[in-house]
């Protein structure tokens, strides 16, 4: 039997061979597999249940009849709204993780970042001036709204001789947040147009979306994806300090450019077409390094996974706990992400970033 693989710290540059590579590759076939389960049970679970066999039928054969409601409840509402999680939770996982790597800040997450208020302003902008309704123009209008947030926060977090600090960055994503949150509910209180449209797109939910979402969303999604699994090599090289990853070779400021447009896309995208969806980008990273360690070419595909598990899971939850009615997602994720956070954050030694 030949001997067990010898542990070996990764190197500055990503290279190397990565203590428990078995465990983190097996760990992360696991999740993908209970994510299938949940994608499954997405497909069977609600107010109206339906067997397994019905709905792989429905799958593949479509609707037999005009009668076939089953096939009619899977493929016209399950289903779209269940890849609509699917996307959201691996955007949300990855926008995370890519956050409190370039900050190297563990409480990094849209919110925090006022990236998510940042979106939201804009479409309220969106719907107030120029009469925005439709998910394409959200779209845009919330890629805006980040982008400009994100730059600000940075530029506001970067003044004086420490540079742009993690306590800086949070200290400004608050600070920003909280000033674009009170124009928001400034402006949909007086205005009973835009609070109604407002009020809708506002609360993280999957429910009631254009089945059309996804695919508008998409390419931004799947371009953040690739950069986000892209710069984890770099990442790994920025987290020993600029000088030291400018030694190895790494363009910092085109690394922290690029990780930039990659948030901006993946919170932008996901946050368009559910609206915000607490906590998954906040908890999910630190659930990856309690298994992974600060490696980034493992954080950020399982936190894909785990926050494509969680938003799942948080929607099936929110369909049966209170049948007839629905909870949205985003209150469920906030339920189930925030004892999470808090157990993460009580434990002795918390996972270096």
């Amino acid at each position: 039997m030949p001997p067990p693989p010898v542990a070996v710290e990764v190197r500055a540059d990503g290279t190397g061979r990565a203590r428990g590579t078995g465990v983190r590759a097996g760990g992360l076939v696991v999740a993908a597999l209970l994510l299938a389960v949940a994608v499954v049970a997405s497909l069977m679970v609600g107010s109206r249940g339906i067997a397994p066999g019905v709905v792989l039928d429905a799958l593949l054969h479509g609707p037999s009849g005009s009668a076939d409601t089953d096939a009619v409840v899977v493929l016209d509402q399950r289903l779209p709204r269940t890849l609509l999680g699917l996307a959201a939770g691996l955007a949300l996982g990855a926008a995370g993780a890519l956050m409190q790597a370039l900050t190297r800040n563990p409480l990094a997450d849209p919110g925090v970042l006022g990236i998510t208020w940042g979106a939201s302003a804009a479409i309220v902008a969106g719907i107030v001036l120029f009469g925005i309704t439709t998910l394409n123009g959200y779209v845009w209008f919330s890629l805006v709204g980040a982008t400009v947030v994100a730059v600000l926060v940075y530029l506001l977090g970067a003044t004086g001789r420490s540079g742009a600090t993690p306590a800086r960055l949070a200290l400004a994503g608050t600070a920003i947040g909280a000033s674009l949150q009170g124009v928001i509910y400034a402006v949909v209180l007086v205005d009973a147009t835009t609070f109604d449209q407002f009020r809708v797109w506002r609360i993280g939910t999957l429910t009631g979306r254009d089945p059309q979402a996804l695919l508008q969303v998409l390419p931004f999604l799947t371009v953040g994806l690739l950069l986000a699994l892209g710069l984890a090599r770099a990442l790994n090289a920025l987290a020993l300090g600029e000088e030291t990853a400018r030694g190895l070779g790494v363009r910092v400021g085109a690394i922290r450019a690029l990780t930039g447009v990659g948030i901006v896309l993946l919170c932008g995208g996901a946050t368009a077409a559910c609206g915000p969806i607490a906590f998954v980008g906040l908890a999910v990273p630190h659930l990856a390094r309690l298994v992974t360690g600060p490696d980034q070419r493992w954080v950020i595909p399982w936190s894909m996974v785990l926050g494509a598990l969680l938003v799942i899971v948080a929607d099936v939850v929110g369909r049966v706990v209170a049948i007839p009615a629905e909870l949205e997602v985003g209150v469920v994720t906030a339920f189930l992400g925030a004892p999470v956070f808090l157990a993460i954050a009580r434990r002795p030694r918390v996972v270096a970033l």
